[in-house]
């Protein structure tokens, strides 16, 4: 099994930035891969960024593209989410989530994870 922690979270003026951390421990970081997804007061989760566990491959949400990126340090057991130019529409509970058993074209897909984090609350005023 894994656990994700994230940390990172909180209240920021619209155009601001924030750096999201996801600790991952208790299975081979390195070896599986991690996605950043997101949940708004009454919305569904939805995807916003994962990445593989090379780090050779990164992919985002149309929403957040340009304006947020992934990385990941296996060396530290730790995936970052760097949000810049944050908008009021990116409130909401952000949550990291780790896949091993990879099938290919589902990092979108919150059910192809198979660990998630509590989530950390990102608020970003107008």
């Amino acid at each position: 099994q894994v656990q994700l922690v994230e940390s990172g979270g909180g209240l920021v003026q619209a155009g601001g930035s924030l750096r999201l951390s996801c600790a991952a421990s208790g299975r081979t970081f390195s070896r599986y891969r991690t996605g950043w997804f997101r949940q708004a007061p009454g919305k569904e989760r939805e995807f916003v960024a994962a990445i593989s566990w090379s780090g050779v491959s990164t992919y985002y949400a149309d929403s957040v593209k340009g304006r947020f990126t992934i990385s990941r340090d296996n060396a530290k057991n730790t995936v970052y989410l760097q949000m810049n130019s944050l908008k009021p529409e990116d409130t909401a509970v952000y949550y990291c989530a780790a896949d091993w058993d990879v099938v290919p074209n589902t990092f979108a897909k919150s059910a192809a994870y198979d660990a998630w984090g509590q989530g950390t609350q990102v608020t970003v005023s107008s």
